[in-house]
């Protein structure tokens, strides 16, 4: 394919680079005099491994030049890269000037070209919705045309590290594809064949929020590894030993399990434990910002679900499930019985279903908790489902129990607002009585 690639920084060269030793035929566009000709003598205008060679053998083969004119980019491509950098304003905001000024451009000369479709693909870093309401509007002035139809549009965010990013280019951990409309996509495709990795073809907001679900995480995970590292440090635990054992629970730690959007968490060892921890890093003189601020970001998602409910209006509320996990009767802070504790306190006409909760089986700290924080539980109680689904204006649903779900009213009935992503949740959003938490 025939393709230009717009910002020759560190995303942009190894791209190029990389797309033309895959045969493709690749024009480097960048405004800086310096890096077109150092790209032209088959140099690397970064640092970065693999990159001097790979440079030198594209452009000693034709494969790769590069050039500061827009206009013979555009002309003599199919597929145009975009991967100037978005980089933050003082006060944290994405700054999108760059990416404003190379689409202008593009369309422009996009508007005197003829023949055959031109794909737009973005890659650089931006955040959901700026494609869409941002670039695509600019593209359709630019090029007095419809995106989709007169050319095509993509996002394909990079999962490049520096240092690593030839390698990470050709094995990639997976290749994200937002796509505006099929052919689109499909440009796009073309681009990667044959290079290894699961591919995901996506609407454009959603592979934008990818490159951001991915990069908030990896800082997560640092800070938090360096976290504990202090504390254990200041507790005398080799802390690198510590981990070692963590990284190898791969079905819970290092997996799936817990990154799912839903409602808070909540039982009788993760509040409890998280609390111990950051004592003990208080006593211990050890700021860990992060893990101190788990439980209120907690109780923040909660307080979303009593605002749901105030937002709609209503007074008759009914609520799924009571324990804090399925399968359990267990209630010790289970952030369901929070929320029915803000709701009652709140004057909401509540009533609450849990096939597993019956105040006469609840022994010890189990039925003291719950006296504690719902004095009132015996009369909120309902028998059946339908008692909840009779009553309620509103319902909560917080509990996969199959009886619950096979008697969810689908249009009619009360409004559901869904606290843990039920499993027709994506049927559901289109009807007008569904609100999910977190989706």
């Amino acid at each position: 394919m025939r393709i230009s690639v717009f910002g020759l920084g560190y995303v942009g060269c190894v791209s190029a680079a990389c797309l033309a030793s895959m045969g493709h035929e690749v024009i480097g566009v960048d405004v800086n005099q310096v890096k077109v000709d150092l790209v032209n003598d088959g140099k690397a205008p970064v640092v970065e491994e693999r990159i001097g060679e790979l440079i030198a053998e594209v452009v000693r083969t034709g494969a790769l030049r590069a050039t500061r004119d827009v206009r013979e980019a555009i002309m003599e491509s199919e597929v145009s890269l975009v991967c100037v950098g978005t980089p933050s304003e003082p006060n944290g905001s994405l700054c999108t000037t760059y990416l404003e000024r190379v689409t202008e451009q593009i369309g422009a000369v996009l508007a005197e070209r003829a023949g055959g479709r031109h794909t737009i693909v973005f890659r650089s870093t931006m955040l959901p919705g700026t494609c869409l309401n941002l670039l695509v509007p600019i593209l359709e002035k630019s090029v007095s045309g419809t995106a989709g139809v007169d050319f095509g549009v993509a996002v394909n965010p990079e999962f490049l590290r520096e240092g690593t990013s030839v390698r990470d280019f050709f094995d990639p951990p997976k290749t994200v594809i937002g796509e505006l409309d099929p052919a689109s996509g499909d440009a796009v495709l073309a681009l990667y064949d044959g290079l290894p990795g699961e591919v995901f073809r996506v609407p454009l907001p959603t592979a934008e929020a990818i490159k951001y679900a991915d990069n908030a995480f990896h800082g997560l995970k640092v800070g938090f590894a360096n976290e504990l590292g202090a504390v254990y440090q200041a507790l005398g635990v080799d802390s690198h030993q510590v981990m070692d054992v963590f990284l190898a629970d791969r079905k819970l730690n290092i997996s799936p399990a817990y990154l799912r959007p839903g409602f808070a968490f909540g039982g009788s060892c993760l509040p409890k434990d998280l609390r111990s921890l950051i004592h003990a890093a208080q006593r211990a003189d050890v700021s860990v910002p992060i893990l101190a601020n788990v439980l209120p970001s907690n109780s923040a998602h909660l307080q979303r679900a009593v605002e749901m409910v105030e937002r709609t209006g209503k007074r008759r509320v009914g609520l799924f499930g009571l324990s804090f996990k399925p399968g359990t009767d267990d209630l010790r802070e289970s952030p369901l019985v929070e929320l029915a504790e803000r709701l009652f306190g709140k004057g909401y006409d509540l009533r609450i279903h849990d096939a597993n909760v019956s105040l006469s089986r609840l022994l010890g700290a189990n039925r003291e908790y719950i006296e504690t924080r719902l004095p009132h539980l015996a009369q909120l109680l309902a028998d059946s489902v339908d008692e909840v689904l009779d009553h309620a204006e509103v319902c909560l649903v917080g509990t996969r129990d199959p009886a619950v779900l096979s008697a969810l009213p689908h249009g009619d009935g009360p409004l559901l607002i869904d606290l843990i992503h039920l499993p027709d949740a994506d049927t559901r959003r289109t009807e007008p009585g569904y609100m999910g938490l977190a989706w």
